[in-house]
């Protein structure tokens, strides 16, 4: 073969070349543009309750129970103490406190969820005022309410209802509406978040209706603190921090399996609604 032949030849195939990379760059360029004018696919949203979250705080607070157990097993209790604590009034205290805390948060969630979807749903600017309402009532002491509700219903469980109920109303309405105004269609989830902060609130205020003669676990703390008697003090005070933790947990729990599966399908209707928009 001449010269003049080879050089025509590596011309071609230069130009082959050249023309095949060409059109492979065309090829995933059309590609890309297929891929950006097609709806995105949803991802699935990884696990989130893991093994650390099912059996991390279980496992400390039947720790912490064990060696409270433990150290009243082995304490020398005086006549004082054991009369505080005998007789099932640890159960009895436990089993008030649970009532409390179920009974009001249900009073809470009958009030704030109608509320928060209606204010979140108007076009009014109800959010900084509620916010501002939420502020002022935390800033006012929880004890002082619960003693201005005496003053009017007197004491027993009514009136510790009534004040656990009036206190934690406002802070679970603020934080439900900023969850409905900031999720969009799904509303259990906020309405979770709700419920949880209603728990614990309820759960921590309930150590008040002692002082309203509603029972519950603030009778053995107010009685410890009286008397003087650290058994009792510290035994009422380990219960309530692990009921409240517990609470928590199992409201944190129930937000993670519910919470998920919804955006999932929030995400999948918005997908299907875009390419006929």
């Amino acid at each position: 073969m001449s010269v003049r032949g080879l050089e025509e030849r590596e011309d071609f195939e230069g130009r082959e070349g050249v023309g095949g990379r060409e059109g492979v760059e065309g090829r995933e360029a059309e590609g890309d543009r297929g891929a950006a004018g097609a709806p995105p696919v949803p991802r699935r949203p990884g696990p989130r309750v893991t093994w650390r979250k099912l059996t991390f705080l279980p496992a400390f607070l039947v720790a912490v129970l064990l060696a409270t157990w433990l150290w009243f097993a082995r304490a020398d209790l005086d006549p004082v103490s054991a009369k505080a604590l005998s007789d099932g009034r640890v159960s009895e205290a436990l089993w008030q406190h649970v009532r409390l805390t179920v009974i009001s948060t249900a009073l809470v969630l009958v009030v704030t969820i109608p509320l928060g979807i209606l204010l979140a749903r108007r076009a009014v600017r109800a959010g900084p005022m509620t916010r501002a309402a939420a502020l002022t009532c935390r800033a006012v002491p929880a004890i002082g309410l619960l003693a201005l509700l005496v003053i009017r219903l007197g004491t027993g469980t009514q009136a510790a209802l009534a004040g656990i109920t009036a206190y934690a109303v406002l802070p679970v309405l603020s934080r439900m509406i900023a969850g409905l105004r900031a999720s969009g269609p799904p509303v259990v989830p906020p309405i979770l978040a709700g419920v949880r902060t209603a728990l614990v609130l309820s759960v921590g205020t309930a150590t008040l209706a002692a002082f309203a003669g509603g029972g519950g676990l603030g009778v053995l703390i107010a009685t410890g603190i009286t008397t003087r008697r650290m058994p009792v003090l510290i035994l009422g005070s380990v219960l309530t921090a692990t009921l409240a933790l517990l609470v928590d947990w199992l409201a944190s729990l129930a937000e993670l399996l519910v919470a998920p599966p919804l955006a999932k399908k929030s995400m999948q209707k918005r997908c299907c609604k875009e390419p006929f928009a």
